[in-house]
């Protein structure tokens, strides 16, 4: 194994925690030495004692050597080879010194060619089983032929010691250590390609939750699952976005606390856990922290695991509120088309006629000779046509787009214009205070008899709202309007009876009026051709008192 695939292991951390427990493996072996020593016993001589006390401190000094050697050799494949040399010298001498061929301590050198295949591999395994068997050999060859004598001579009395059983213990002990290395080294084998298997099959298995979290954070439509309990238990962006809520505040809550309207749909999507059901689609409406309410459209599948069995439900839901309003307001506008076309027909049809009354009744009162009681009918009579005929007029700019070229129109001049006019009206009352504010000559591409049109109706509103008197006050500015791009925006704002909330949603429906002698037609008109221009208009109560106007129009130059 590489170095560098040593160090991506963690061999490091390894190191150190077979220093540890090497150090722990001598501690216990000096209490155990400690406790015979106590308890005065003829397991070792007084000798033998001292040569394990001896090695224990041996042990601890070379544990501190390896701790330092770590910081001045960086190569931990030989500070591996010099740890594991180094402990198989070591428990010969333990061997030694507690009884040679009778010593049972031979059972430590599998715990070094264990560690050692797991840090150096088969190769480093073998090498150090060959380093023990010779180790161990030489020793029991020596004490064979008198050169040495195990510290521990109660072992050496109690049988004669043969060459064929020297041999044996030689031949067994050298066997088993290549069996350990083999074994060992094939368990860890085994061990690194099931470990890289599963690295790699995290891998891919982090790349695919990585691509399936991707495609679940970035879509517009909320995703959320719940469980048979009905507990939320995933809520991607788009559900936070659309509910306003956070993963964490809903994690683990009944889906009716959050969204109320789904109790209804619960109810009507439990199923036995082996029945398989068709999407269905539901439409809920949800109430949003800041009171906005919204119509969800839901569409409820069930979640199943590997088996089939039903464990839960996948609730996928889109904001349509804007859709609803789209369609209601198409469908309104179908049927004010229709009606409209049929009215413009009916007013064109009554236009002619009307006209006609008009010229007999101008040439009959041009040749007769009438009393003071009849001169007054035939005013009457004429006023009467006249408010048809403006009634007519207005109808027919409402149901049919009037014609004419566009052309840059400076709003602040037709303002102007439009002020100076509306003060010799009857309406106009000499109390009220007006106050113009323009942020600019600001231009917009449009008709100029539309454009008087709708200023006109939307301050002649102000005005009649104000028969006592009030403020009237008109501002122009230039606004960023993220839909349409650079609009002028028309503020009139007064502070006359204002309008009831009741009567808000039906202000631009032609015919509504509160007024005694009004048409109803003004605003319809308004409403109409700021719609041609793709523009906006907002009416509301002011803070107070009074009525705000706002209209927006897609602004196209400036003029200084």
């Amino acid at each position: 194994m590489s170095e560098q695939l040593l160090q991506e292991e963690g061999i490091d951390t390894r190191l150190r925690w077979l220093m540890l427990s090497r150090v722990a493996i001598v501690t216990f072996l000096l209490m155990v030495t400690t406790f015979i020593k106590f308890q005065k016993t003829e397991i070792f001589p007084e000798k033998a004692l001292t040569s394990l006390y001896a090695l224990c401190a041996i042990t601890y000094l070379l544990s501190l050597a390896y701790v330092l050697l770590l910081k001045f050799v960086k190569k931990n494949r030989l500070n591996i080879y010099i740890q594991a040399l180094t402990d198989a010298a070591l428990i010969t001498f333990l061997v030694y010194i507690t009884g040679g061929i009778s010593s049972i301590y031979s059972v430590f050198y599998p715990l070094v060619i264990i560690y050692s295949v797991l840090f150096l591999e088969k190769r480093g395994g073998l090498i150090i089983a060959s380093t023990s068997g010779i180790l161990y050999g030489s020793l029991l060859d020596l004490e064979y032929y008198g050169i040495i004598h195990p510290i521990n001579a109660l072992a050496v009395h109690d049988y004669d010691m043969g060459a064929g059983y020297v041999f044996s213990r030689i031949f067994v002990h050298l066997v088993s250590f290549y069996i350990i290395g083999l074994l060992a080294s094939f368990v860890v084998e085994q061990e690194r390609r099931v470990r890289t298997l599963l690295a790699e099959k995290e891998t891919a298995f982090d790349q695919l939750d990585l691509l399936h979290r991707s495609i679940i954070e970035s879509v517009e439509t909320g995703i959320m699952t719940i469980n048979r309990q009905g507990r939320i238990k995933s809520f991607n962006k788009a559900a936070e976005e659309i509910s306003g809520y956070a993963f964490a505040d809903v994690e683990n809550k009944d889906i009716v606390e959050v969204f109320p309207g789904f109790a209804e749909v619960r109810d009507n999507t439990k199923e036995d856990d082996d029945r398989r059901s068709p999407k269905k689609r539901y439409n809920i409406e949800f109430t949003r922290d800041n009171n906005n309410e919204l119509i969800l459209s839901c569409l409820v599948s069930t979640l199943k695991d590997s088996k089939g069995k039903r464990i839960g439900d996948i609730v996928i839901f889109q904001d349509i509120t804007s859709l609803i309003e789209m369609e209601e307001a198409l469908e309104k506008s179908k049927r004010l088309a229709i009606i409209g076309e049929m009215a413009a027909g009916l007013a064109h049809e009554m236009r002619n006629p009307l006209a006609s009354l008009s010229g007999s009744i101008q040439i009959l009162k041009r040749d007769l000779q009438l009393s003071e009681v009849d001169e007054k009918l035939m005013q009457i009579i004429l006023r009467g046509k006249d408010q048809l005929d403006h009634v007519i007029k207005d109808f027919l700019l409402l149901a049919r787009p009037a014609p004419g070229d566009r052309e840059t129109v400076f709003v602040k001049e037709i303002i102007e214009g439009v002020m100076e006019s509306i003060q010799y009206l009857p309406d106009w009352n000499g109390d009220i205070s007006v106050r113009l504010e323009f942020s600019d000559n600001l231009g917009v591409y449009a008709n100029r008899t539309e454009i008087r049109e709708v200023i006109w109706n939307v301050v002649m509103n102000a005005v009649q709202s104000m028969p006592e008197g009030g403020e009237l006050s008109v501002e122009t500015r230039k606004i960023y309007d993220g839909a349409q791009g650079e609009s002028l925006e028309i503020r009139v704002s007064d502070t006359g009876y204002g309008i009831d909330d009741r009567h808000l949603d039906k202000i631009f429906e032609p015919f509504f009026t509160t007024k005694e002698r009004g048409t109803g037609l003004g605003l319809a008109i308004v409403n109409r051709i700021i719609e041609g221009y793709t523009g906006r208009i907002l009416i509301k109560r002011g803070v107070e008192k009074g009525t705000i106007c706002t209209v927006s129009l897609p602004l196209i130059g400036r003029s200084s």
